[in-house]
């Protein structure tokens, strides 16, 4: 007979290859037709509601890097807690108002002044679903399980009506109020900006020192004396209405080149380099506040400029008396509003010059730098001109230059309830810990939150006016526009008139004939998806406020997480988020930002057709992504190389399980030898400490100990060892059974464990797995520990057993290489140990030579008698000779008793015994 037909080789028709490309879009089909999402709610009803609330990604273009590690993160988190004991839902979202979406229509060819504002925003409507459809494919390909065809929207007339409601009780609380003050202005977009709305990138800038001469010294300067200030927005100079000073600080008067100049003491050296005076000469020390109210004259035009105090001034820069534009800056409007001065912009709204510039009038801001500094020249004000490159504010969307321009605004007051936000960062739970400082930084120091902007595409500011100019915002009006919008969408604003979107017979006395106008301005982005924890927390039944957890993009400190929490608190006294959690950017392989033009940009979905959805998600895994992560073909490739080691584990463990039914086959746990035992107590370790990781939403560190388990656990050592028994013994023989029972053990625990990362991998597992029931691995819970007598004595005896069989193998490896022998069945070993490596031995009752993996195994003697060919090691020093006797046709062994039953000639008696007693007469 072949002896070769009496092995029990491992079988199984899960395959080898992944071919995820492929297989995946079969596995999501059979998820889409089985409603998984919904069979899991339902599974999973009546735990502890666990929450992760879905920030709006914006519904413009295809997903990038950046889309997928921030979704797959949020997939590992929901799948794992719904294993784990809860119920939760996931409700995925999008952003959908604001100036991308009106870029992308114009340079799509609409045309839209040509159209009626309502018309526009139809279009506006009809490409967000467009992109929000394309974006969701791209989603779901990434494996991410929600409810896909329920999201919410921002532009859905239930959120909307939301988002009003926040807006109504933010305003009842005295919180929303309109005033005219310099904020963020992009005349790219034509619109104000929010903070988060800013980038900084660098710009090359004039940087200019100008003398205004004093009119009036208050007695403290001579008339004549000119002060001297530096900027690098010389545009700003028509705006000039005063001169800021630190009331602490000590300025001088210097003479050089024949004029009088003051300028702060600690700032006169650097000034003297810039300016290239020679020598100057103090002649009058005063400090700030004695400058108070001081007059200069403007350099440009025959108007005053007040001096005033500023606990903003600075010495980092400059010259210590700071130009003050009103229009144009925060501080200059604060000091300047102190002290009653206009709030003089002659800016308008695409950047150019207005009447109020005079001369300048019709310029572009920027383009107004040089006439206005060669007017400075000629008037004998400039005293040095050069330039620098700086930091500078621009658009994140347009990626152009913003100004400060004081203009007529919505404002949300952050100062008025400054103190609650803080607290409620204190109260939430931030990963990584850095969280909390960033935003409470950020909270601490920011002004007030400029919510209007001055385009079409938006939720209306629910605002109407009365014919005496005043605004109207009451709880009637409020819950009016909110119920016309839940039933008509936000675009009735705009289809009608005032007077028709007002309560029926509404009264007010500021318009004695009933006559109402609306405001024109949208809300800025960031109130619409900063409201989303009202109008889908509070909205939908099925979610609660506060969320567990937001997890985001770092950059949403200062955006979602940021709005969110102003909103939040505003309305409720509470953050809505129990917890925060943050990941980087994703970079190149060499860490650089990925750019088009620089051709380093991977593509999710380039990646899921040449890899697979689940190495993108093992990639996610596998990084540390609370910091910026790389990814390239080559991380990517080494990614693929764990996948595949990983499923070759589960190949290996489901060829062996052929044949076994875990309702009859298993052995109870105390009646496994040791050895068998300790690899239990090794997967225990592995589901505590994976577990551990999940919910400490450490990814990496599960990556590794799956890794670890399958490569150096399993694959190194029990499975190396289990092959013998598993082929060679006989089918039901009870030691095969014993390690067929860990194998069972460890396979359903791996695909569990794995299945909230490797999602698509895991249902493909489970559907070979004998004798499971549940339909999908999604629709059971996480391992628990299996309970072992005594399991830290057995792991301390085979964690020491371990380490001796590393030295057996290095030296059989030293033996291969000098040719002494072959494969190690090959091999004889003869160890000379000390005493606690001997009592070891002698306590393990398993065979040695299977657990070594060769012919012959014996402890030869103490240590110190150890000959002198012998490898000395930390253990053991041993002996590997070539193993006496002939070769078993059928298991490999060379044994000395190869051919003692006579029918079986070529066979040891173990697999003589075998093939007699199972395949003989079959």
């Amino acid at each position: 007979m072949d002896y070769k037909d009496t092995l029990l080789m491992p079988k199984t028709e899960f395959p080898m290859r992944g071919n995820l490309p492929k297989r995946e879009p079969e596995i999501q089909a059979k998820w889409e037709e089985a409603n998984i999402y919904k069979q899991v709610q339902q599974h999973t009803e009546g735990r502890p509601l666990f929450i992760l609330h879905d920030g709006p990604p914006y519904a413009n273009g295809d997903i990038h890097m950046g889309h997928a590690l921030n979704k797959i993160l949020k997939d590992f988190i929901v799948r794992f807690k719904s294993m784990n004991g809860f119920h939760a839902p996931y409700v995925p979202g999008w952003d959908t108002h604001g100036l991308p979406i009106e870029t992308a229509l114009t340079k799509k060819g609409v045309k839209r002044k040509e159209m009626s504002v309502a018309e526009f925003r139809k279009l506006c409507e009809e490409y967000a679903y467009e992109q929000i459809n394309n974006q969701r494919e791209q989603f779901k390909r990434l494996g991410v399980r929600g409810d896909w065809e329920n999201p919410y929207i921002t532009l859905k007339p239930e959120y909307e009506a939301q988002q009003i409601k926040v807006f109504g009780d933010m305003a009842k609380k005295g919180y929303i109020y309109k005033g005219k003050k310099p904020v963020y202005w992009s005349p790219s977009s034509e619109s104000a900006l929010a903070e988060a709305e800013i980038e900084y990138q660098d710009k090359r800038s004039a940087s200019i020192y100008v003398a205004f001469e004093v009119r009036d010294g208050k007695g403290v300067l001579e008339e004549g004396v000119k002060i001297v200030i530096w900027t690098t927005t010389p545009w700003t100079m028509p705006a000039n209405l005063g001169i800021s000073v630190h009331p602490q600080l000590k300025y001088v008067v210097v003479e050089a080149a024949g004029e009088k100049y003051l300028v702060a003491e600690a700032l006169l050296e650097a000034v003297t380099t810039a300016i290239g005076w020679e020598n100057p000469q103090v002649i009058q020390t005063v400090k700030g506040a004695e400058l108070d109210r001081v007059v200069a004259k403007h350099p440009l035009y025959d108007r005053n400029s007040l001096v005033m105090l500023g606990e903003h001034v600075t010495t980092d820069a400059g010259t210590g008396c700071v130009h003050t534009a009103p229009g144009h800056g925060e501080d200059d409007f604060i000091v300047g509003q102190k002290y009653g001065l206009d709030v003089l912009c002659p800016v308008d709204e695409k950047g150019v010059m207005t009447e109020e510039a005079g001369e300048f009038a019709g310029l572009f801001y920027d383009e107004a730098n040089k006439p206005i500094t060669e007017k400075l020249k000629e008037a004998g004000a400039l005293l040095n001109l050069s330039f620098i490159t700086h930091s500078y504010p621009h658009d994140w969307r347009t990626k152009k230059p913003t100004i400060f321009r004081a203009t007529a605004q919505w404002f949300a007051s952050i100062k008025d309830f400054r103190e609650d936000l803080l607290t409620a960062i204190a109260e939430t739970k931030w990963v990584p810990a850095w969280g909390e400082t960033r935003l409470y930084n950020m909270v601490r120091d920011r002004g007030d939150w400029c919510i209007s902007r001055q385009r079409a595409w938006g939720v209306p500011i629910p605002v109407f006016y009365a014919e005496n100019g005043e605004p109207i915002i009451t709880d009637e009006t409020i819950n009016h526009v909110s119920e016309l919008f839940r039933e008509h969408g936000s675009n009735v604003w705009f289809e009608r008139e005032a007077k028709d979107l007002l309560p029926e017979g509404f009264t007010h006395e500021g318009s004695p004939n009933g006559v109402f106008t609306k405001e024109t301005d949208i809300m800025d982005v960031w109130f619409d998806s900063g409201s989303s924890h009202q109008a889908v927390l509070e909205e939908r039944d099925e979610l609660q406020r506060p969320a567990d957890l937001y997890l985001e993009g770092s950059d949403q400190y200062r955006g979602w997480f940021n709005s969110s929490l102003s909103t939040g608190v505003a309305v409720t006294g509470k953050a809505p988020y129990k917890g925060v959690l943050s990941h980087g950017f994703a970079l190149d392989g060499e860490g650089r930002k990925m750019s088009k033009s620089v051709g380093n940009v991977v593509i999710p979905a380039k990646v899921m057709n040449q890899l697979g959805a689940d190495i993108l998600r093992l990639w996610v895994a596998s990084v540390d992504y609370q910091a910026d992560v790389r990814v390239s073909d080559a991380i990517l490739k080494q990614v693929a190389e764990v996948y595949r080691k990983i499923r070759n584990t589960f190949r290996f463990l489901l060829g062996n399980l052929d044949g076994f039914n875990p309702e009859t086959d298993k052995v109870a746990i105390t009646d496994l030898r040791e050895v068998d035992q300790y690899m239990l107590v090794k997967l225990n370790k592995l589901i505590k400490n994976t577990k551990q990781a999940y919910d400490n939403y450490e990814f990496a560190t599960i990556y590794h100990l799956i890794n670890n388990f399958c490569t150096q656990d399993l694959s190194s050592f029990y499975l190396d060892y289990a092959k013998d028994i598993l082929y060679c013994e006989a089918p039901n023989g009870k030691d095969r059974l014993a390690i067929q029972t860990v194998l069972y053990e460890a396979l359903v625990s791996l695909t569990k464990l794995v299945s909230p990362i490797l999602s698509h991998t895991a249902d493909e597992v489970w559907a070979f797995i004998p004798g499971v029931t549940e339909a999908s691995v999604q629709l059971t819970l996480m391992p628990e520990e299996l309970s072992i007598d005594g399991a830290e004595a057995i792991e301390e005896k085979w964690n020491m057993f371990m380490n001796l069989r590393n030295d057996v193998l290095k030296a059989l490896e030293e033996a291969r290489n000098e040719k002494v022998i072959g494969k190690s069945l090959n091999a004889k070993v003869s160890v000379y140990v000390k005493e606690d490596v001997k009592n070891l031995l002698a306590s393990i009752e398993e065979n040695m030579e299977q657990l070594f993996i060769v012919s012959q195994f014996e402890v030869a003697g103490d240590v110190s008698e150890a000959p002198q060919e012998a490898v000395t090691l930390e253990y053991a020093a041993i002996v590997v000779s070539k193993a006496n006797g002939e070769t078993c046709e059928r298991c490999w062994n060379v044994s000395e008793a190869v051919g003692e039953v006579e029918e079986h000639a070529t066979l040891c008696p173990r697999c003589a015994t075998v093939v007699k007693e199972h395949y003989v007469n079959q």
